[in-house]
């Protein structure tokens, strides 16, 4: 079974602040690296977390069902939910962090009293495929003991 790959949803509200956020620590870490005598490592981490880290996670929130989970990335950070355990889908529009781009989100319940929310730019798409994953995976699984 091929894997499937979907990006997340990203609200324009969000861009605007991820976006705005970097410009503001662009802007105000270039007059301290203009002036003389400055040491440019600290600024260079201040850069690096303040620009590097929102953009990162811009750029690489997504979320890829293969046949036996559901592999979630969003810049640095990764979570890896087996499909025969996930035990709910539901939507929700929890502003609690997440690797979510937007507030149009998924609440998918795993394990024991485990949860992660993520936002599938094609929520419908997402659901059926991971349900149909998951239907698949958990026969496999009973199967196999």
């Amino acid at each position: 079974m091929e894997k499937l790959t979907f990006a997340s949803k990203v609200d324009g509200w969000l861009l605007a602040v991820i976006l705005g956020s970097a410009l503001v620590c662009l802007a105000a870490t270039a007059p301290v690296l203009a002036a003389p005598g400055t040491a440019r490592w600290p600024i260079a981490l201040v850069v690096l977390v303040g620009v590097g880290l929102p953009l990162w996670v811009l750029g690489s929130t997504r979320y890829t069902v293969t046949g036996t989970e559901l592999r979630v990335r969003s810049g640095p950070f990764r979570w890896r939910v087996p499909l025969r355990d996930v035990r709910e889908i539901t939507p929700t529009r929890d502003p609690l962090s997440s690797p979510a781009l937007s507030l149009d989100r998924l609440r998918i319940d795993y394990g024991r009293g485990k949860w992660i929310m993520i936002s599938p730019r094609d929520k419908e798409l997402f659901i059926r495929e991971l349900n149909a994953r998951r239907e698949a995976a958990t026969e496999l699984h009973q199967d196999r003991r």
